[in-house]
């Protein structure tokens, strides 16, 4: 017999977590139109700084209210303390209380989302908007303290309260993020972004896109169809391919281990455009209103890619561990670079990873993947230091290479995400058994066997390689990054 009571429960949840996206959805929406409003109407040549801050801020809390009603306040409490150690506190240990707070106050609110009120009720939730804020506060305390202390060309002045809660609250990048510089944040506001990113990737000044503010029409158009295509990919497939089903006996016994593992790819590829939406929505928000521009690409066509933050095509052809995560969640990826693991002195890698789990909440699932994650990436790092060497005599063996890599990287990412899908411990470990460790044990095995350079020789020798990646850029931002790199190298113990 059904209960009625578990089952009342169950439409009750079912309906919250369909509103609260419903809610999200339509707030983006009109994120989106206002940004529209906001370049055309509110444009630097038409309004001060003042009052474009104001507004920015004041359109941010009311859809900060409007989805979350008065858990909106946590992302008040959470800026004011951590301003409040910016101003009174002293810059040597500013930015380490900074980190404690803002990832404690995060912390905190996770908990209390997650144990106390609704568990695997994983949807639109307060916690989503705090991690973006905890990345912001968390950058900007290190961008003053580096600035400050190695004359980086980083953040020279305290901003004002008003700039401050513009930057972490803004409308633009309330709900979703991106997390992006204060910097070029600020520049967005003055009015100033333009200015320094008319040079082509060679450096020269291109004159035919000098007097001319670039539009971002073309890629707003372009990257709302890849969320249409990307909403309606994930609404059509993801209920034919659930995650779940992978740890379902039946499946298990009747289905051969290879079309298991073809399963488990099916499913993750399914999860994925949701994310692909959420983010694309987001980034063509920014750049509706006018943010994100990136100086231009060698045919003169402008980039809007500075605060972007998935390149789908890398993700979905990754031949390595590394490049799927260096093009997922890029913008994340660089904060923990810069605030971790380019400052860490022992074992960097496992800090990063540590660290993204803590930031990510308290699921035991995104533990039990940034666990594994940790053993994934030296496994990889080790493996292509031996064996890549041996494909690249050829554009054939270089060709099998790829086609092995791709389909390994494929299968480790799913393996390691599955708890990150699946949150709890029980169904995360099931699935591990079913797979007898398989992965697990051959990481372990690969970084005993093999051997791979300590990472601060690897430091060394890429060091100057992203240096020289980076002075190619187009635009200002980049030497900002090259400078922000060198200053966090000089300071890694802080």
């Amino acid at each position: 017999p059904i209960d009625g009571t578990k089952l009342t429960n169950v439409v009750t949840i079912s309906f919250v977590c369909l509103l609260t996206q419903v809610n999200f959805v339509v707030c983006q929406l009109f994120a989106l139109l206002t940004a529209l409003w906001f370049r055309l109407y509110l444009h630097p040549s038409k309004a001060s700084p003042f009052i474009r801050h104001v507004v920015a801020t004041l359109l941010g809390f009311y859809l900060a209210l409007f989805c979350f009603g008065w858990y909106a306040l946590h992302f008040l409490v959470q800026s004011g303390l951590t301003y409040s150690i910016m101003v009174f506190a002293g810059l040597e240990h500013m930015h380490k209380l900074c980190f404690i707070v803002a990832l404690g106050y995060l912390s905190f609110c996770q908990i209390t989302r997650v144990y106390v009120f609704d568990y695997g009720m994983y949807s639109a939730d307060f916690t989503g908007p705090m991690m973006v804020i905890t990345q912001k506060i968390t950058s900007l305390a290190f961008e003053i303290h580096d600035g400050e202390t190695c004359m980086c060309v980083l953040v020279c002045n305290m901003p004002s309260l008003l700039e401050y809660l513009s930057y972490n609250c803004n409308f633009m990048g309330i709900l979703a993020g991106p997390t992006c510089s204060y910097n070029d944040y600020m520049a967005f506001i003055e009015g100033t972004a333009y200015q320094p990113r008319h040079l082509e990737a060679n450096g020269t000044e291109n004159g035919k896109h000098k007097h001319t503010e670039p539009s971002p029409k073309n890629n707003v158009i372009s990257k709302l169809c890849t969320c249409a295509i990307s909403l309606a990919v994930f609404l059509s497939v993801s209920k034919i391919f659930p995650v779940e089903r992978s740890i379902d006996d039946k499946f298990m016994a009747s289905t051969p281990f290879i079309l298991q593992v073809l399963y488990l790819y099916l499913s993750m590829l399914a999860t994925r455009p949701k994310y692909y939406f959420i983010w694309t929505l987001s980034d063509a928000i920014n750049n509706a209103a006018g943010f994100g521009f990136n100086g231009y690409n060698k045919d003169g066509t402008p980039r809007w890619d500075l605060i972007s933050n998935l390149r789908i095509l890398d993700i979905e052809f990754a031949t390595s561990f590394k490049m799927f995560l260096d093009n997922w969640n890029i913008q994340t990826a660089l904060w923990l670079k810069r605030v971790c693991y380019e400052r860490c002195p022992i074992n960097p890698t496992a800090a990063t990873f540590l660290l993204s789990a803590m930031w990510h909440g308290v699921y035991p699932g995104y533990y039990l993947t940034f666990l594994t994650g940790i053993g994934m990436t030296m496994a990889a790092r080790t493996l292509r230091h031996n064996i890549k060497p041996y494909f690249l005599g050829s554009t054939t063996h270089k060709s099998v290479y790829d086609v092995i890599t791709w389909a390994g990287t494929q299968v480790a990412i799913c393996y390691t995400v599955v708890p990150f899908v699946l949150l709890a411990v029980g169904p995360s470990l099931k699935f591990y058994r079913s797979w007898y460790y398989c992965i697990h044990i051959a990481c372990l095995l690969l970084v005993l066997a093999l051997p791979v350079k300590p990472w601060h020789l690897r430091a060394k020798e890429e060091q100057p390689q992203q240096n020289s990646l980076q002075g190619g850029l187009t635009g200002d931002h980049n030497s900002h990054s090259i400078t922000d790199n060198n200053c966090n190298q000089k300071h890694k113990a802080t």
